[in-house]
C-alpha cells in the first residue's frame, strides 16, 4: 500500500452508466465498501439504463492517458481495474500505462457485452485485448461467454488454458451465465493452480455485477491481501449484494453493494 493514505487507492477506467447499476459507479461502491478509495477516468459515456444499451461515446484516447497520468502522480493507486474499454486506442493507452507501472496488480473485468447481451467491442479492439492487454494483467475475470469470444475455446477449463497461454496469470471465469443450479467460478493460476467455487444461483437478472466482483477483487488486492483470499473474500461479498439488489428501473436489478452501510440516523 502507498504511503499517502490509510485507504490503499485504486484506479478504475471504465464506462459512465447513467443508470448506477455498472460501470464506474459500480466500481466505486464496490471498493469503497472494502474501505479503499477509488480513482475514476472514464473511458467512454454510455446511454443506457436496467433494460440496456443504446449508443456508446468513447472519450478521446489522449484525454484518458493524461488523466490517468495526473491523477498517478498526484495519488499513486495500489491497484487498478480496468472495465469497458471503448476504443483500440484507449486500450493502447491502458497498454502502455501498465507498462510505466510495473509492479502494480491489474484486474481487468473484459466487458465485450452488456448484460442484456449487445456487444460493445469491434474486431480491432478485440485483437487488441487478445493479443497485447491480456498479458500485461495480473487477473482477468471473464464470463463464460466473453471467455469464449476471447479465446475461440468452449470448456471454462479450455478457455482459462488458452488465456493463460497468452499471458494473463490467473484467470477467473465465472459462472453466471451457466444453465445450473449453481454458479461455478473457476480460478486458474500458475504452477498448474486450480479452485472451483460453487454459489447458489440467484433468481432474477443483474445489472453490474461482473463490474461488482472485479472491482471487489481489485480493492482487495489494493490493501495486500494474496489472490486466492482476495477471490474468495470478494466473491462472498458480490454474491450477498447480489442476494440484497434492489429495483431502480423496469428490468435487471442493481446490486447492493454498500449494504453494510448503516441508514443516517434522524438529528436530535
Amino acid at each position: 500500500m502507498n504511503g499517502t493514505s490509510e485507504r490503499p487507492m485504486v484506479l478504475c477506467v471504465g464506462g459512465h452508466d447513467p443508470s448506477g447499476g455498472a460501470g464506474i459507479l459500480a466500481d466505486a461502491e464496490a471498493i469503497q465498501a472494502a474501505r479503499a478509495f477509488p480513482l475514476t477516468v472514464i473511458s467512454a459515456l454510455t446511454e443506457q439504463d436496467s433494460c440496456g444499451l443504446s449508443h456508446i461515446h468513447p472519450q478521446p484516447a489522449r484525454q484518458v492517458a493524461s488523466q490517468c497520468r495526473r491523477i498517478i502522480a498526484d495519488s499513486p493507486p495500489a491497484a487498478i481495474k480496468i472495465g469497458l474499454l471503448g476504443s483500440v486506442g484507449i486500450a493502447g493507452v491502458l497498454t502502455d500505462l501498465i507498462d510505466q507501472t510495473p509492479g502494480i496488480p491489474v484486474v481487468l473485468d473484459p466487458v465485450l457485452a452488456t448484460g442484456a447481451g449487445q456487444s460493445v467491442v469491434d474486431a480491432t479492439l478485440l485483437n487488441h485485448v487478445r493479443e497485447q492487454l491480456i498479458q500485461r494483467c495480473t487477473l482477468i475475470t471473464p464470463n463464460l461467454p466473453e471467455a469464449r469470444t476471447l479465446t475461440d475455446a468452449e470448456a471454462p477449463d479450455a478457455c482459462a488454458a488458452r488465456l493463460r497461454a497468452s499471458g494473463a496469470r490467473w484467470v477467473l471465469v465465472t459462472g453466471t451465465h451457466d444453465e445450473t443450479d449453481a454458479v461455478t467460478n473457476r480460478l486458474h493460476g500458475p504452477d498448474g493452480y486450480r479452485r472451483d467455487w460453487d454459489w447458489p444461483r440467484l433468481p432474477g437478472q443483474y445489472h453490474g455485477s461482473g463490474c461488482t466482483l472485479a472491482s471487489a477483487i481489485a480493492a482487495r488486492l489494493a490493501w495486500g491481501m494474496g489472490m486466492e483470499d482476495a477471490v474468495a473474500s470478494a466473491q462472498a461479498y458480490t454474491w450477498k449484494s447480489l442476494k440484497l439488489a434492489f429495483r431502480t428501473g423496469r428490468c435487471q436489478m442493481t446490486p447492493n453493494r454498500l449494504h453494510d452501510l448503516p441508514p443516517p440516523e434522524p438529528s436530535r
